[in-house]
């Protein structure tokens, strides 16, 4: 079984990661690999796909057609372009309304699956130890704010570990960001020596000559 410990840090790192990479992002992720999967909605969005190559292919031949000089062609073509774009308008808005209907859910879940176990947990077992603190390390005001609200007095209670958890994500995240920085700057540092190189060119003949003569 999930230890509580560790189900209160992976609650709070989801959290993170949603707040840092945005719902947008792991929604349409999430679609795309939705529809990688042998559905009916994958299967839909490939003929979606098909058809619009298809109108793609039939308004480049009508575009290319003269209305005056191959009227018959034309209006034959014209026929065809408006027949799937009326259908290609029909898929287009059956799957947006299945892509809202799959986002409405994911964000529930997702809500549900941060936010709301954010809100659950520490109501929950509101009672119940994390752990317990060493006998007579700490003074009485430290204990009480370690157990606050209403676990045991001794003891450090899940509100208190849970801060503690947040504040250990921001650090790490904060850490890795750091790095990143630094290791982007030092790679963009590189490569700007090299371009103004680059750019100054070659050392004319005559110049370098000159330089070897009063050496």
């Amino acid at each position: 079984m999930l230890s509580l410990l560790l189900l209160v840090f992976l609650v709070e790192l989801g959290a993170h990661l949603v707040n840092t990479i945005g719902a947008a992002t792991i929604n349409n992720l999430l679609w795309s690999v939705y529809l990688a999967l042998p559905t009916q909605t994958s299967q839909q969005a490939a003929d979606k796909a098909k058809l619009q190559k298809e109108y793609l292919t039939i308004r480049r031949d009508l575009n290319a057609t003269s209305s005056q000089d191959q009227f018959a062609k034309w209006a034959k073509l014209r026929r065809q372009h408006d027949k799937l774009l009326e259908d290609l308008e029909k898929m287009k808005s059956s799957h947006e309304a299945l892509k809202a209907k799959f986002d409405r859910t994911v964000n529930v879940l997702r809500w549900l699956a941060t936010t709301g176990l954010k809100f659950l947990l520490p109501f929950w077992y509101a009672k119940q130890p994390m752990f317990w603190l060493p006998q007579g390390w700490f003074p009485y005001y430290v204990e009480w704010i370690l157990s606050f609200p209403r676990a045991p007095l001794g003891s450090v209670s899940i509100a208190s570990w849970q801060t503690a958890c947040i504040g250990v994500v921001m650090l790490i995240s904060d850490t890795i960001t750091a790095i990143l920085g630094l290791a982007l700057g030092a790679k963009m540092a590189e490569k700007q020596p090299a371009k103004a190189t680059m750019e100054k060119g070659p050392i004319p003949k005559s110049r370098e000559a000159r330089s070897k003569k009063d050496s």
